[in-house]
């Protein structure tokens, strides 16, 4: 399961941007809980402590329990903004998450058990056409990640959702189609070398008719002198 992870965070008395300029020279980050049907609750938090978590490469699928003085609320967060310069954070929206409620997010998949697939030993590549899967699950039992087993794929065979155990209670967010995950290809220089072989042969073919042609012109030559 993914982290759950824990910010702490003070109320936003003044909105506009003036307010959020100043809050950001004291090193903090406004940002905004709304959703569950409440007001949405203006606050601002650490900018050291929000990149840690940035760093971490799952904080946008990860539970956030934001505390506010003695109030603690569960968040998933939505959307961050950076500074189009120096990428620093700029401002973050939370979504309340209530007990028992269900999230749809992107899920990253990790690829297994490459050594048992004979078309990778082959000199296979695996062509990932999804690193995130769009998945619905319950809020306090978010994957960290989607394991895909490669067991016994050949050059040419593709993985889709439907072959993917998932874990029990997450299903797909995408129902209406089989969608393909990844798959084994041929590698380039493969490719290349059958496509060589083809060219190869043609040449060959071209050669033994055009031997053909000098012979001929010889014989016409030679009877055209024995004539003289």
């Amino acid at each position: 399961m993914s982290d759950q992870l824990t910010l702490s965070a003070e109320v936003r008395e003044r909105a506009g941007k003036g307010a959020s300029r100043a809050i950001r020279r004291e090193g903090r980050v406004p940002a905004v809980i709304y959703g569950e049907k409440k007001d949405p609750e203006p606050i601002h938090i650490e900018e050291r402590e929000l990149v840690k978590m940035l760093h971490t490469g799952h904080f946008m699928n990860s539970l956030v329990t934001v505390k506010l003085g003695d109030a603690e609320t569960r968040t998933l967060p939505k959307d961050i903004q950076f500074h189009p310069v120096t990428d620093r954070p700029m401002h973050v929206d939370f979504l309340r998450i209530g007990k028992g409620a269900t999230i749809t997010l992107e899920i990253p998949v990790r690829f297994i058990n490459e050594e048992a697939s004979p078309g990778l030993k082959r000199g296979g590549v695996l062509n990932v056409v999804r690193h995130e899967l769009e998945l619905t699950c319950p809020a306090d039992e978010i994957p960290s990640e989607i394991e895909v087993a490669l067991d016994g794929l050949e050059v040419g065979d593709s993985i889709h959702i439907s072959q993917v155990e998932l874990p029990e209670g997450v299903t797909s967010a995408i129902d209406d189609r089989d969608f393909t995950i990844a798959g084994v290809v041929a590698p380039s220089a493969l490719k290349r070398s059958d496509s060589e072989a083809e060219d190869g042969e043609e040449g060959e073919e071209g050669e033994v008719a055009a031997d053909e042609v000098p012979t001929t012109a010889q014989g016409d030559g030679e009877e055209g002198e024995s004539e003289d």
